[in-house]
């Protein structure tokens, strides 16, 4: 539940915004789901990193992952065209520490993978909460992931080429499973908490000065 100080802030906060941008805010965050989240692993290229966001948002992922083993990253804004400031980035620099997280969480752990024994795309189950993880442009996940894995799942192909880009799997499969889940899971949207917060979040960033105006609101409190 949401608290009567909660809301009293947020409506306060609000009345810096338009009234259109408020009512985009609740618009988009209607879409959005936290039952199917991302993870990639260690991707090289920066620009890989930051299309796999943007896809995540603009299907409506709320959450994304990001392992960063060996190669630190950043994301490349001009790519991610401003989807950073709308979907959790989490940064782990651990393999084990994101597949942990996201199981305690109650997260399936699915490894995106070519091989002939996977589950195709069109026949993946998506009732329980599951996160797809995606790997490097070479070798693919790591053995690693692919050993703490639930489930598998692969893009069918027919012609010669046995995998695509990462960022083109991934957009193909968070969109594919993405609109699934809106037609089969009851209960995909996000929860009153994580509306609240991310509406917040979202919020904030969109107000100048918004460290001043806080503290305006909060002495009035005092």
């Amino acid at each position: 539940m949401i608290s009567k100080a909660e809301q009293d802030y947020l409506q306060y906060l609000e009345t810096f915004l338009t009234d259109a941008r408020k009512a985009r805010f609740d618009e988009v965050l209607v879409n959005r789901t936290n039952h199917l989240t991302v993870a990639i692993e260690d991707v090289y290229q920066l620009h890989n990193t930051s299309a796999v966001l943007r896809s995540c948002e603009s299907f409506g992922v709320q959450q994304l992952h990001v392992i960063e083993e060996r190669f630190g990253k950043r994301i490349d804004k001009e790519i991610a065209m401003g989807a950073q400031k709308w979907v959790d980035v989490h940064r782990f620099d651990r393999v084990d520490a994101c597949v942990l997280d996201l199981k305690n969480r109650g997260y399936q752990i699915v490894a995106t993978s070519p091989r002939g024994t996977d589950c195709d795309l069109h026949d993946f189950d998506v009732q329980q909460p599951f996160a797809v993880f995606f790997g490097t442009e070479r070798h693919g996940l790591s053995a690693e992931v692919l050993d703490q894995a639930d489930r598998f799942l692969k893009i069918p192909m027919v012609g010669f080429t046995e995998s695509l880009n990462i960022s083109v799997s991934a957009a193909i499969i968070i969109q594919q499973l993405t609109d699934r889940i809106r037609r089969e899971v009851p209960q995909w949207q996000l929860d009153e908490r994580s509306y609240y917060e991310t509406k917040l979040r979202w919020t904030k960033a969109s107000i100048k000065d918004i460290k001043l105006i806080e503290e305006r609101y909060f002495s009035t409190l005092s």
